[in-house]
């Protein structure tokens, strides 16, 4: 049986990721600048390569102008097709 780094609670989570990078319209690299991190660090969180904490996802939220409580409540409904803001 195939080792799954990410169940699916974890996959929406790294979709909300995703969605909120997008959505400020940062592309991957102007976020890992933003974080003062190489373009690398996010593309292995989004892909499902590397995990978070906590500070990691407040920092990536600030950086993307999405309170940690909307970060949340995307979580909640991620079909949902709205925006963040």
């Amino acid at each position: 049986m195939a080792n799954l780094l990410w169940d699916e609670e974890q996959q929406l989570f790294r979709n909300c990721l995703k969605d909120i990078r997008t959505q400020a319209k940062l592309t991957q690299k102007e976020l890992a600048d933003l974080l003062d991190k190489p373009q690398s660090y996010v593309s292995k969180y989004e892909s499902g390569e590397r995990k978070l904490g906590y500070l990691e996802v407040r920092k990536i939220c600030h950086a993307c102008n999405v309170s940690i409580a909307q970060f949340d409540e995307l979580l909640k409904t991620p079909s949902n097709g709205e925006t963040l803001g």
